[in-house]
């Protein structure tokens, strides 16, 4: 989408719909308050009104609520509600007014209109029959009117960069899987690397990752015929901050293995990938934004199938960093791919400190909801640093404990570690724990994101895919580099 910043008055751009934010105890503009209907606009929050003058123009109405309750995510959700009721009228560019407030900065409020406004455009519909006599417009354009500077024009550039990532990463987890495979993700990471010569891209295939001795990852794959791959990235950005390492779980369908799911709702499962597609799509954004930070992502693909090869409840496998694990439940799958992703990530590409990104359990969903993704984390400086990143971004985080009974959990009878507990108990926080033993002591956090991935209900991300993780850690790579 075109983005488009201007110090001209919102009459004076070209738009087919042009929309003004209206708080409680604002009056409209002075060329409004005359038109038929202006009695009609509300100024509560999600609240819209649909404004014809003389002219002929479409001037739409967007309530904001109460002025000391604007922020950043109001007014994503804004720009998504303005976005849509655009497309009622087939238009294919919109103008804001970026709203003045001493509580949010233009270049934020500008930013977060674009945001909104570009991931409520994206829809998935690759797989359904069109009427060529009856195409679909598109919003092509978005202008910000009143919004004059360079730093203005940086952060909306940058809104649109990282929301376009988004929605990319949004593409990839709603595909199915017989489209999107291990090998796809590959595919993703590979055109990512020929795009940016700061980028560079190692895939592993299946004999590989047994002759590394990445157990985990052997051992998931196993009861699939599709093989899997590790996909390692690596972004040289020049920093001198020390390499951050992202981690993303990429099981592209997971049927639970031997210990297979309920039938109900198991199509939801190819987004097991969901925390593959933050990563890959967050690495994307760095690279465009040409960020002085130096970033390694390592990637474990693969499915988790029944079969006759698959590895058996009680199986015990050798984790790349020596550790025995007793598999006890295989769909308890995401810890042990990620266990030798992060082993890898840090000893292999040389991570200081590490983030991994997972649809990792169902109790995270009954803890939070939708509305936070867990975050366990050993160091308080890195916790509070994504946390930060979270509210800026409007990708919220919720930390969760560590704490050595929690070790309890993870140890094996007749291995060092078990893969689920036959306790119920802490189940986010466990999985968690779990982790924590394959990175070698380094700063690391963990961010459980299977209940904010999908089916949020957000303005802006509706109730699919909704590419959680992309922008919160483009906007930790912004605040590391300097700038954010």
């Amino acid at each position: 989408m075109q983005v488009e910043v201007s110090s001209k008055g919102l009459s004076e751009l070209e738009a087919d719909v042009y929309v003004v934010g209206l708080g409680e105890g604002d009056e409209l503009p002075e060329n409004l308050r005359d038109v038929p209907g202006a009695g009609d606009a509300k100024a509560g929050f999600k609240k819209t009104t649909m404004l014809r003058p003389a002219s002929g123009k479409r001037w739409l109405v967007a309530g904001l609520g109460e002025s000391s309750e604007l922020d950043r995510e109001r007014l994503r959700v804004a720009g998504a509600i303005a976005a849509r009721a655009a497309a009622r009228y087939e238009a294919r560019s919109i103008a804001w007014q970026v709203p003045s407030s001493e509580l949010i900065a233009p270049p934020a409020a500008a930013a977060a209109l674009v945001e909104g406004t570009i991931m409520a455009g994206y829809r998935f519909d690759r797989y359904r029959s069109s009427d060529p006599d009856e195409p679909s417009p598109q919003l092509e354009r978005i202008a910000l009117a009143g919004a004059a500077g360079d730093d203005v024009a940086n952060e909306a550039e940058a809104a649109r960069i990282v929301a376009e990532a988004a929605n990319r990463a949004r593409e990839l987890q709603s595909l199915p899987a017989n489209e999107l495979k291990p090998e796809s993700l590959a595919e993703r990471a590979r055109e990512l690397a020929a795009t940016s010569d700061a980028v560079s891209v190692e895939v592993l295939d299946r004999e590989q990752i047994a002759e590394l001795g990445m157990g985990g990852l052997a051992a998931v794959s196993r009861g699939s015929e599709v093989p899997p791959r590790l996909i390692a990235l690596r972004y040289e950005g020049g920093g001198t901050g020390g390499r951050l390492g992202l981690v993303g779980k990429g099981v592209t369908f997971d049927s639970g293995g031997i210990s297979i799911k309920p039938a109900a709702g198991m199509q939801e499962m190819k987004m097991d990938m969901s925390g593959a597609a933050a990563v890959l799509e967050g690495l994307a954004a760095i690279a465009e934004l040409g960020l002085p930070i130096d970033v390694v992502a390592v990637i474990p693909a693969t499915e988790n199938m029944p079969s006759g090869s698959a590895t058996h409840p009680g199986d015990v496998i050798r984790q790349l960093n020596g550790k025995t694990v007793e598999v006890n439940n295989t769909d308890a799958e995401g810890r042990l791919i990620l266990a030798d992703a992060l082993t890898y990530c840090v000893r292999e590409l040389g991570a200081e400190r590490v983030i991994d990104l997972a649809t990792l359990t169902g109790a995270v969903v009954v803890a939070l909801g939708s509305t936070y993704a867990a975050l366990i984390s050993n160091d308080d400086e890195l916790a509070g640093e994504i946390t930060a990143a979270g509210e800026a971004s409007g990708e919220l985080v919720w930390r969760l404990p560590l704490h050595p009974e929690y070790k309890e959990l993870t140890k094996g009878k007749v291995a060092d570690l078990t893969n689920a507990s036959a306790k119920r108990k802490a189940g986010t926080i466990y999985a968690g724990s779990f982790l924590e033993e394959f990175v070698d002591g380094k700063p690391w956090a963990h961010l459980d994101i299977a209940g904010t991935s999908w089916d949020v209900g957000r303005e802006y991300v509706g109730s699919g895919a909704t590419g959680f993780g992309v922008r919160i850690l483009a906007e930790l790579a912004r605040e590391l580099a300097g700038s954010g």
